[in-house]
């Protein structure tokens, strides 16, 4: 396959996280839009390395992983919490939090 349709892709994945992450109010959908994101970056990173021949983009995309693994183990647990404090997963109710 040509780059241009991994780069189509990336746009399109890319896009249905940010339209997600706008429109969806549950944070949990809004957690996977952001690694929807971050991924769809990680395609984009990997299909120019892979038409300069060189390995950068490979390596860019390795840190974005490790930071994205990072972003789920402490998201998720934060997200965790509170539910079991708010029994609600809605960005609208955490306006709340500051009370």
């Amino acid at each position: 396959m040509s780059p241009n349709a991994y780069l189509v892709l990336s746009v399109i994945l890319f896009t249905i996280g940010l339209l997600a992450f706008m429109l969806r109010r549950n944070v949990l959908i809004m957690f996977m839009s952001i690694e929807m994101m971050l991924n769809s970056a990680n395609l984009a990173l990997i299909t120019f390395a892979n038409a300069n021949g060189d390995l950068s983009g490979q390596v860019a995309a390795f840190f974005v992983m490790v930071v994205a693994a990072a972003e789920v183990v402490i998201g998720l647990a934060i997200i965790v919490m509170i539910f079991r404090t708010r029994r609600s997963a809605s960005a609208d109710d955490q306006n709340q939090l500051k009370h």
